[in-house]
This record gives C-alpha cells, sequence and structure tokens, in this order.
C-alpha cells in the first residue's frame, strides 16, 4: 500500500489487511509511535493499552489463517475515556478521590472486540463529558487552540492520525462538535441505535454512542459493528440494521435537501456561513433538490437541554454530592452538578414539553425533505482558556455557541453527521451537519458522501 499508513483510512487498510498487503502489527506500531512522539503535543490518551501489539498479532495470525472477522480485524481504535473496558482503567476524565468503574467491558468496547479490533488506549474525556474543551487536550491543527468536547480526545487522535477511528459520546454535540473542530467526520446515529451499556452515564435521554473517522465510508463501517439491539440498553431498539456501506456510492439526485434558514443560520462567522453556503451549493450542482424552511421552535430549545441535562447529570451524581466528592471536580463541572438542583419539577416539564412539541415540528419537516443540512457548530475552534467569542462582532459565551447547532438533534434524538467541509481563514476546520429522520442513518451517510466525494478535505492533514 502507497503512503503513510497512518494516513490511511478504515476503507483502504481493511480490503489491504485482508489481502496480507499491510500488516495489523505493523498498524499499531506505527500508530503506538505516532501516540508516542506526535501525539505527545496533543495528550489525546490518557491511558495507551499495554496489550495493544498482543492483540495486533493475534489479529495477524487468526487473518494468515483465514480467520477474518470483518473489516475492523486488525484496526487500532481508540476508546473514550467514559466506556469502561475490561483491560484499561477507566476515569470519566475525573480526578475525584474515592471514584471507581468497573474493570469490564461496554458492549460497544466487547462489539469492537468481537470484531477483532485493536483497542490500543483511552481517549481523554472532559471530565464526566460534561464539557466543550477537553482540557489538557490541544487540537492538532492549531496547538494554541481547543479541540472542542466532550470526545476532544477521540477528535484529536483521529485527526492527527494516531488511530484509524474512536469511539465517543454525544449528550449534547460531543461527536460532532470534536469532528468539526478537528477536521474529522463524528457521527451520531438515532437514540437507541448504538447500546449505551457500559458508558458512564451524563444524561440517560440524551447520552448516544457513535464513531469519529476519517471519512464517511469509515463511519459506516463503524456503525455496522455498532449498530445492533441490545437488552443491556433499555433505550436500545430492535430495528434492523442496513447495509450502511450499500448505498453510499449513490449519488444524491432525487433526494431533497432541507436548510433551516432560522436558527442554524443566526448569528455565525463569516468563514463557516460562507463554506456551508458552498457546500449547500455543490449538493444542488450535483442533483439534489434545495427546499428552505423555518423551525421556529428552535430558538427556545438550548435552556430546554440544558435543564434536561442538568437534572439528569445531578440526579447520576447525587450519590457524590452526598458524599461530599463534588468539590474535587473540575470547577466548570462542579458548578454544572451543583446547578441541577436548581431545575425544578415543573421546569423539568416544560423541557420534556419543549421536546415533544420539536420532536413533532421535526417529523413534519422530514414530510418534505430527506435530510435537514447547516453548520455544525457557528464557530471553529477557540483558543485554549477563551470563554467567550465575538461572531459578527458580539460577544457569546462560547458554551452556548459550541453546542447552539447540535443540541436539536441530541434532543430529538435524530441521526446527525458532522463532514468536513472546508477551512476558515486561520487554518482551522469547518464542519457541515447532516441529520436525518429516525433510523434513517443511511440516507445521512449517502449525502455525506455524496459531498465528500467530491472534496479533497479528508486528504488535508495537520502539521506536527
Amino acid at each position: 500500500m502507497s503512503g503513510e499508513l497512518w494516513k490511511q483510512p478504515l476503507e483502504k487498510l481493511a480490503p489491504a489487511i485482508r489481502a496480507g498487503k499491510v500488516s495489523p502489527v505493523a498498524l499499531t506500531e506505527v500508530c503506538l509511535d505516532r501516540i508516542a512522539n506526535a501525539g505527545a503535543r496533543l495528550d489525546s490518551f490518557i491511558h495507551v493499552s499495554p496489550h495493544a501489539l498482543d492483540a495486533a498479532r493475534v489479529a495477524e495470525r487468526e487473518i494468515k489463517a483465514g480467520k477474518w472477522r470483518g473489516p475492523l480485524h486488525g484496526i487500532p481504535i481508540g476508546v473514550k475515556d467514559n466506556y469502561l473496558t475490561e483491560d484499561m482503567p477507566t476515569t470519566a476524565g475525573s480526578t475525584a478521590p474515592g471514584l471507581s468503574f468497573p474493570l469490564r467491558d461496554s458492549t460497544a468496547a466487547a462489539t469492537l472486540r468481537k470484531a477483532g479490533a485493536v483497542l490500543i488506549g483511552k481517549t481523554r474525556t472532559h471530565e464526566f463529558a460534561w464539557g466543550n474543551v477537553t482540557p489538557p487536550v490541544c487540537n492538532p491543527w492549531d496547538l494554541t487552540r481547543v479541540p472542542s468536547g466532550s470526545s476532544g480526545g477521540s477528535g484529536a487522535a483521529v485527526s492527527a492520525g494516531l488511530c484509524v477511528a474512536a469511539l465517543g459520546s454525544d449528550t449534547g454535540g460531543s461527536i460532532r462538535m470534536p469532528a468539526a473542530a478537528c477536521g474529522t467526520v463524528g457521527l451520531k446515529a438515532t437514540f437507541g441505535r448504538v447500546s449505551r451499556d457500559g458508558i458512564v452515564p451524563h444524561s440517560w435521554s440524551l447520552d448516544h454512542a457513535g464513531p469519529l473517522t476519517r471519512t464517511v465510508a469509515d463511519s459506516a463501517l463503524m456503525m455496522q459493528v455498532l449498530a445492533g439491539y441490545d437488552a443491556a440498553d433499555p433505550a436500545c431498539q430492535a430495528q434492523p440494521v442496513p447495509d450502511y456501506s450499500k448505498a453510499l456510492d449513490r449519488s444524491v439526485r432525487g433526494l431533497t435537501i432541507g436548510v433551516c434558514r432560522n436558527h442554524f443560520f443566526d448569528n455565525v462567522q463569516e468563514d463557516v456561513e460562507s463554506a456551508v453556503e458552498k457546500a449547500i451549493a455543490d449538493l444542488a450542482a450535483a442533483g439534489a433538490q434545495v427546499h428552505e424552511l423555518r423551525i421556529p421552535l428552535l430558538e427556545y430549545g438550548l435552556g430546554a437541554i440544558f435543564a434536561i441535562e442538568l437534572s439528569s447529570s445531578t440526579a447520576y451524581h447525587d450519590a457524590s454530592l452526598r458524599a461530599g466528592r463534588v468539590p474535587h471536580y473540575q470547577p466548570d463541572v462542579r458548578m454544572l452538578v451543583e446547578m441541577g438542583r436548581l431545575v425544578t419539577g415543573p421546569d423539568y416539564l416544560k423541557a420534556e414539553q419543549y421536546r415533544s412539541a420539536l420532536m413533532e415540528a421535526y417529523r413534519k419537516v422530514f414530510e418534505t425533505v430527506d435530510v435537514v443540512i447547516g453548520p455544525t457548530t457557528p464557530i471553529t475552534a477557540w483558543k485554549r482558556g477563551e470563554w467567550t467569542v465575538q461572531i459578527a462582532g458580539k460577544p457569546e459565551s462560547v458554551l452556548a455557541a459550541s453546542w447552539r447547532f447540535t443540541y436539536p438533534y441530541s434532543l430529538t434524538g435524530l441521526p446527525a453527521i458532522s463532514v468536513p467541509c472546508g477551512f476558515d481563514r486561520d487554518g482551522l476546520p469547518i464542519g457541515l451537519q447532516i441529520a436525518g429522520r429516525p433510523f434513517d442513518e443511511t440516507t445521512v451517510l449517502r449525502v455525506a458522501h455524496a459531498y465528500e466525494r467530491d472534496h479533497d478535505w479528508k486528504d488535508r492533514w495537520p502539521q506536527l
């Protein structure tokens, strides 16, 4: 295989490994070397598996013996540090004393192992998946900037070629935001499509699991393994799992793309808006019909998801609150956990009523369009330690701005993907968000792949 191994996407590595042209051991060694060297500048891994090379050797022997398990066999994959693993410690990004998590595999980790994947290490998460910064991780495109969060370690690791793919979790945007900030693909599937068993909870009705990858085709391959019913997660739905890769090469001709002009294009950085408008025009040129629409309810949603997330998180951390461990949390997370006590029963009920109304609004939208597209975030990666950002000359909290466009699809549980669609004037990646009908990840992936195929964004790499 030509080119540096670490730059090769899963879609090319898998057939090469199966054919014996690429060694899983050599690939794992390359990734481990990058984690130890280039990765040291990012600090994206909190734990590197001492068993990775052993797993790669087992995979190599199996493949040579004709026992190929599928496209993930022998592939080094990072695991966000809120997924339980039987052979690596889990911290959920916290150093608070008295916390411990079981040494067992989450369903996702177990599923990846069964598929022959090499779990190369645990990627850093913002503490308890509660933030949008993921300290101390740096953005590979600019080390002075954040990778966003909370799956910032996974986003940075995949972006820099430290692993071929990684697992993330998404409660309000925590897969898609790092994907946009780091220039990778991040897919949040429909709520109930991927098991969350063995993931440290954040918000039961909002938490999603999913992959971060280099390409859309790689996301399809990861989803093929991760998707499916799991009785251990009561939210999991027994929906048929389609062949996600099969429809990728279909054009967008005949599809209707919805562009919501309110909310998703309100108060957006100029470079972000320009890149997304160009992406819309490119998809239209490829044969898609563009339908402009409005969803007035969106302007009220950030408060609703915040109320649900705050109260859910506080409920999970109740034992820690009573045991006096919360003061040892990081200041930003401690504040949020304690704020959940201020959400009243009527507040929570109103938030859930809003969620139902928004879900109905989107149901009607998807009667006329196949997907809805817009920016993943209104801003590109901001500087470390920066808490406000200027957008069109107006200051806005980065906490609010970063997930302003991602939260609707966490709140409604609809599938959504972030795919690179350009760079701003500072050379920072810009993300295009594509959302679809419940359990229609196939169409979301199809549109994302059609856009990606006509551009070279995936072939650009940060200079580390």
